[in-house]
């Protein structure tokens, strides 16, 4: 068996086609004077996309309102078109349809989710950041949304992202595989997890495969991949590979289950055709992580 799989850049979210235009979040004027030829992402108060009938955003719906609104977020200029893009948070109609962001991961273009993805990620920072941490008063924001100024102190705060590996760890021609507890039956996946003050990224992989499973990582073989960013709510997801020095996984704590897993394995579940293990989504960075060894590993 000898299957075709996505090249590793397949995942999701990872280019929305915007320059993001830094310049103009300080210049409140040119951007009123963008509003009116806008194009919008409507999300509700879940975040969640406003949507046709037919699940898809509408790329010709006008900017809802005149004036531009104090708390439209600029997402910046479509490169192909040169069009500006806001996102906002607006009440919506019960019968208006909504999607998810992992439905519109499925079901839309790829620049489309990943400006969605974009959109959602600030919006939630946002959300859950109302009051300053150092005094207690109430925030403000400024450059288009992408500052939080203080009213009390005058401190400023700015969007929060999570960096976190993932890693693709193999050991003569096998690779690593964990699962917890809450996950779907048979569903496998990479080690992960968040980077920790002080730490390099090899450091993080390194730490995270050994916590979760007493495998040691040898240092050297850390190689990055690529990234993905993942507002679920704020992590941007590291991709890594290595090379275990060797031994059987063993866990007590975060995961349940731990192994390696042969090559054939791994296509089989690419394939969606093994008995018990079934891999993450397509539009995530694990499961690119995944295919990219399998199909390095079948060369």
């Amino acid at each position: 068996m000898n299957p075709t799989f996505a090249a590793f850049a397949a995942h999701a979210y990872t280019e929305a086609g915007l320059d993001r235009a830094d310049p103009l979040r300080h210049d409140s004027a040119a951007l009123a004077a963008l509003w009116p030829c806008a194009r919008v992402l409507r999300l509700d108060s879940q975040l969640r996309a406003v949507v046709g009938a037919d699940g898809q955003w509408q790329p010709q719906r006008p900017a809802p309102v005149a004036a531009l609104p104090g708390d439209a977020l600029f997402l910046g200029i479509d490169r192909a078109d040169q069009l500006p893009w806001f996102a906002r948070i607006e009440p919506v109609a019960a019968d208006e349809p909504v999607v998810e962001l992992r439905q519109a991961a499925s079901q839309w273009p790829a620049p489309m989710a990943a400006r969605f993805a974009y959109a959602r990620g600030m919006l939630h920072w946002q959300q859950r950041t109302r009051f300053c941490a150092g005094c207690g008063q109430a925030l403000a924001y400024e450059r288009a949304g992408f500052v939080a100024r203080c009213q009390g102190c005058g401190s400023e705060h700015y969007p929060r992202v999570d960096p976190a590996v993932i890693v693709a760890v193999e050991h003569e021609g096998q690779l690593l595989l964990g699962r917890q507890a809450s996950w779907p039956a048979g569903r496998h996946s990479l080690i992960a997890g968040f980077v920790e003050p002080g730490e390099t990224l090899e450091q993080a992989v390194i730490r995270e495969v050994h916590e979760e499973t007493r495998i040691h990582v040898e240092p050297s073989s850390c190689r990055y991949q690529g990234a993905q960013p993942w507002p679920f709510p704020g992590a941007l997801m590291l991709g890594f590979a290595a090379t275990a020095v060797g031994g059987q996984p063993q866990v007590d704590g975060e995961l349940e289950h731990a192994a390696w897993f042969s090559h054939q394995d791994i296509g089989l579940a690419l394939a969606e055709a093994h008995p018990t293990i079934h891999l993450p989504p397509a539009l995530s960075i694990a499961r690119s992580l995944i295919a990219h060894w399998y199909d390095r590993r079948g060369q």
